[in-house]
């Protein structure tokens, strides 16, 4: 169960997707509005926040973007239209996956779920498997999932934690976007790689000295990503 922030001004949607979620046992919490929205975020502090990108007011990129410069919380954007360009810009902004309409309300709560495990189903997998890692001035600790980069702590999403794990569980090993998506969305979107590449992104910008010449996350063109060895 968790307690969930449903962002939608589409009354019809948002009581429909409030009472589905409350059969799923999850605790839930509504707001019209992206300026109502973040101050139910301050005051309930939810698990993670379902958030449509068409609200008046404060849209729906500009509502992601305020909460994850606010903190880590996941967020599962709702987007009426599959469009490119809404996907990626909402990706960009801060979105850890996205749900199109009309929702499917088994398909949202499978997206919650795999959300909020990739937090806490990262462990050491043997005595070979090392709970800290040093790579250069980045440091993982992988048994109190916790990232520091010269000394200093790394706040990552679920997900760029989720994937920033698997990719250095074996430095230099090559994944595809396609094996990625497995590992770390639970789920491969029928190919849909734009998850992945704007991770990536975000991951870079907060481990990486130079984003644009990445040392750790690599690109392997025609491939997918590596972790590069230190």
């Amino acid at each position: 169960m968790a307690s969930v922030l449903v962002i939608e001004d589409d009354a019809s949607v948002r009581e429909g997707l409030e009472l589905a979620l409350r059969r799923q046992a999850h605790t839930v919490h509504t707001a019209e509005s992206g300026e109502l929205g973040l101050e139910k975020l301050r005051v309930f502090q939810p698990d993670i926040v379902v958030l449509d990108l068409m609200l008046p007011g404060i849209d729906g990129f500009e509502t992601c973007r305020r909460i994850r410069a606010a903190g880590e919380v996941p967020i599962i954007m709702l987007t009426a239209r599959s469009d490119d360009f809404d996907i990626v810009a909402g990706l960009e902004a801060g979105a850890d996956d996205y749900v199109t309409k009309p929702i499917e309300p088994r398909v949202l709560d499978a997206r919650i779920r795999a959300v909020l495990r990739r937090a806490v189903s990262e462990k050491p997998s043997s005595e070979e498997d090392p709970a800290v890692e040093r790579h250069g001035h980045l440091v993982i600790d992988r048994a109190g999932l916790v990232v520091t980069k010269n000394g200093e702590p790394v706040s990552l999403t679920p997900t760029e934690l989720k994937l920033l794990l698997e990719l250095s569980r074996t430095p230099g090993q090559v994944y595809s976007r396609q094996q990625i998506l497995s590992a770390v969305w639970d789920h491969d979107y029928l190919g849909d790689s734009r998850l992945v590449d704007a991770c990536v992104q975000r991951l870079r910008a907060k481990i990486e000295d130079v984003p644009a010449k990445p040392d750790h996350v690599q690109t392997v063109r025609g491939f997918g990503y590596r972790f590069g060895r230190s």
